[in-house]
C-alpha cells in the first residue's frame, strides 16, 4: 500500500505556520524598491519616502518613469512606458507620478508617450490608465497588431480614482475630481467635479457661493477642513 503522509499535528502545524508567514515578511519586506535599492536607482528619478510594494506585476522602461517624494506603490502594479520590452528610443519622461501618491494594488498605468499623475493623487485598486489604445480600420490585419495614436493623459492634483476605474487616450482631469468606481473616463473633467458612469458623466460639481451640485439639482454644503475632520467617525 502507498504510504499516506501524516497530517502535520498541532504544534508542528503551527510552528511551521509562523515560519512561512515571517518568511513572506521577509521577503516582502526586502523585496521592495525604496531609495537606495538598485531597483530605484534605474527609474528616471525615485524621490525620498517613496515605496514600490513587493511583488510589482510589471515595470517596463524604468529609465522613463518618474516617482515623486512620499509615494506609495501597490503590489501586483504594472508602470509601464513605450510599446514593449527592449524598445530603444523612450520619451524621457513618458510617466511622470507626483508626490504623496497612492497606487492601489493590481493598479496598471501604461504610457506609449505621455502620462502625468499630479500630487496627492490616489488610485484605488485595479486602476487602468492608459495613453493609446488599438486601431481597427485596417480590416485584413489583426486588431493586436494596430497600433493606435497616443494622446497624452494628465491627472489634475488632488483627485480620487475608484476602484477598477478606467481612464481611456486624452483623459485631462481637473485638480480635486472624483472619478467613481468601475467609471470609463475619456475627455476633459474641470476642477472639482464628480463624474462616474460608462461613458463617465458629470454627476456633481463646485458652484462657488452655492456648493456642491448634483446633476439633479441637489445641493450639498462645502465643508471646512476644520470640519471635515470634526466628522470622521461619526456614523
Amino acid at each position: 500500500m502507498p504510504l499516506v503522509p501524516r497530517p502535520l499535528t498541532r504544534l508542528p502545524r503551527r510552528l511551521a505556520h509562523r515560519a512561512v508567514h515571517a518568511a513572506w515578511r521577509w521577503v516582502d519586506e526586502v523585496g521592495e524598491i525604496v531609495p537606495g535599492t538598485p531597483g530605484a536607482a534605474a527609474f528616471g528619478s525615485f524621490g525620498a519616502g517613496t515605496c514600490v510594494d513587493f511583488p510589482p506585476a510589471s515595470i517596463v522602461g524604468r529609465g522613463s518613469i518618474h516617482l515623486g517624494s512620499g509615494t506609495l506603490v501597490g503590489r501586483q502594479v504594472t508602470l509601464s512606458v513605450g510599446w514593449g520590452v527592449g524598445e530603444q528610443e523612450l520619451p524621457p519622461r513618458g510617466l511622470v507620478i507626483g508626490d504623496r501618491c497612492v497606487l492601489g494594488a493590481r493598479t496598471s498605468i501604461t504610457a506609449h508617450r505621455s502620462i502625468e499623475l499630479g500630487d496627492d493623487v490616489f488610485c484605488g485598486q485595479g486602476v487602468f490608465i492608459t495613453d493609446a489604445s488599438h486601431g481597427y480600420q485596417v480590416p485584413d490585419r489583426p486588431i493586436g497588431a494596430q497600433f493606435g495614436r497616443s494622446h497624452p493623459v494628465v491627472v489634475g492634483a488632488g483627485s480620487w480614482i475608484g476602484h477598477h476605474a478606467v481612464l481611456l487616450p486624452g483623459t485631462r482631469l481637473g485638480r480635486n475630481v472624483v472619478v467613481a468606481a468601475g467609471s470609463v473616463v475619456r475627455g476633459e473633467v474641470a476642477d472639482h467635479a464628480v463624474v462616474a458612469g460608462n461613458p463617465a458623466r458629470v454627476v456633481r460639481r463646485l458652484e462657488p457661493g452655492v456648493g456642491w451640485v448634483g446633476s439633479r439639482g441637489d445641493v450639498r454644503p462645502v465643508l471646512d477642513d476644520d470640519l471635515e475632520d470634526a466628522m470622521v467617525g461619526l456614523p
